[in-house]
């Protein structure tokens, strides 16, 4: 997707509250990441302190695979999720590479349980010959250290 990179971010909660989980994964560069960092905006990388999530493409993979699997007992029935975003802002921007900050709340349904999270995506985007992709999806999850409940699908 070609473009103003705001739209790339719609464009990609759009993706997951549709379940086409495969077409969202191709969004991401070979080597990027998906992090959910335990003290929220707090924690300054991945690797000085435990994440609620820090996963590659290969990790990704998996838990794509595992989504499609019709015997995950975990998806039966099949959660759903839907991303209320806040407009995106252009924090820092170069030639070939944007960095957004999106403000989001994030449902996440199952059966008859509902859970709700907030807080702020956080961007990491590199210009391709396709278009952008992603190098990081950071979420910065508001009061992260508290006790959540296991989320199912990708925020």
């Amino acid at each position: 997707m070609n473009g103003d990179p705001r739209d790339f971010v719609a464009h990609e909660a759009a993706l997951l509250d549709e379940r086409r989980f495969d077409d969202w994964l191709a969004l991401f560069t070979e080597d990027g990441h998906y992090w959910i960092p335990l003290l929220g905006a707090a924690q300054a990388d991945p690797f000085s302190h435990n994440s609620l999530a820090y996963e590659d493409r290969l990790l990704l993979q998996l838990r794509v695979d595992r989504l499609k699997n019709p015997r995950a007992h975990s998806q039966h029935p099949a959660s759903h999720s839907q991303h209320v975003l806040q407009p995106s802002r252009v924090e820092e921007e170069t030639s070939d590479a944007v960095r957004l900050r999106t403000p989001f709340l994030y449902i996440e349904a199952r059966g008859e349980s509902q859970i709700l999270l907030t807080g702020t995506a956080r961007h990491r985007l590199v210009r391709t010959s396709e278009g952008w992709a992603i190098r990081e999806k950071r979420i910065d999850l508001l009061n992260a250290a508290r006790p959540l409940p296991a989320i199912q699908l990708f925020i």
